[in-house]
């Protein structure tokens, strides 16, 4: 029975990832992506804790149980916490190398100086992160375009990216092998830096935001922080970087209206745990 079990979310897992992509609509494009992407590890993972809830003895129904099943249960819950530990050990390192940079303040604003030529300007940390910026940046933008990067930043900072962001990466990383992760992964990063455009936006000039990001894009080099980070140039390749430039353009409106209703549909994915009061 507990085969059946995990038989049946892993084909709910992955049927519902496989077209994710193709569901997902311009109107309540936050709503849908999150669920698309969040839906699928929560039934797994909330079958997996049903499982090792229900132990290695006892039956349901007519249906004995085993100690496989057990064994699955403990070795994914294992996995995940392995990866959950990884990406924490990573993140550690990068506040660590946060604190070695010295600090300033622009206008209001405290700042930690990147030692680079290269055009860089992020959120670094967990719930209360830092901004980093480079001295390149502050050698090339002028006050002005400064103060449109920062205004994107303290929207980073105003939504939390960077404490929401790891927790999503961690999602990624336990499910990089169902269908479209990265898709909907890139989705979420590109969603994220509109939202934040949106909100410097409604600070400061949006055309001047829209010249930083093109100047900073066009100067920028790969960064090795990646966890606990949540920069300008985040996501700004390509087409990405067309359709925020056009979001800031046009002043479109990206953040979705919250519905309590719309949470309710996670609780769907906590239906294997109910299996566990037919265990006896």
């Amino acid at each position: 029975m507990h085969f059946i079990i995990i038989f049946a979310s892993l084909i709910i897992a992955w049927s519902i990832r496989r077209t994710a992509y193709f569901r997902i609509r311009f109107s309540g494009r936050w709503r849908q992506t999150l669920f698309l992407f969040l839906f699928p590890p929560l039934l797994v993972f909330t079958t997996a804790l049903a499982l090792l809830c229900m132990g290695t003895q006892g039956q349901m129904g007519n249906w004995q149980t085993d100690s496989k099943s057990y064994t699955f249960a403990i070795g994914s819950l294992t996995f995940f916490t392995l990866l959950l530990v990884k990406l924490a050990f990573k993140g550690w390192q990068s506040i660590n190398s946060l604190r070695q940079c010295p600090q300033t303040q622009i206008g209001t604003q405290k700042v930690r100086l990147l030692d680079t030529q290269a055009l860089f300007a992020g959120q670094i940390g967990f719930w209360k992160s830092e901004l980093v910026i480079s001295k390149g940046l502050l050698k090339t933008l002028d006050p002005a375009h400064l103060e449109t990067v920062i205004a994107h930043e303290q929207g980073h900072y105003h939504y939390r990216d960077t404490f929401w962001f790891f927790w999503l990466g961690w999602v990624r990383e336990c499910t990089a092998w169902l269908p479209n992760t990265n898709i909907l992964w890139e989705e979420l990063l590109l969603l994220r830096e509109l939202r934040a455009d949106a909100y410097a936006a409604s600070r400061v000039d949006n055309l001047l935001l829209a010249e930083s990001l093109l100047m900073v894009v066009s100067g920028q080099t790969p960064q090795e922080i990646e966890v606990f980070c949540a920069a300008l140039g985040s996501s700004s390749q390509g087409e990405r970087l067309e359709r925020r430039i056009e979001a800031l353009l046009n002043q479109a409106e990206v953040v979705d209206v919250q519905s309590s209703h719309y949470w309710h549909h996670f609780l769907l994915a906590f239906l294997p745990l109910i299996t566990v009061l037919f265990h006896q």
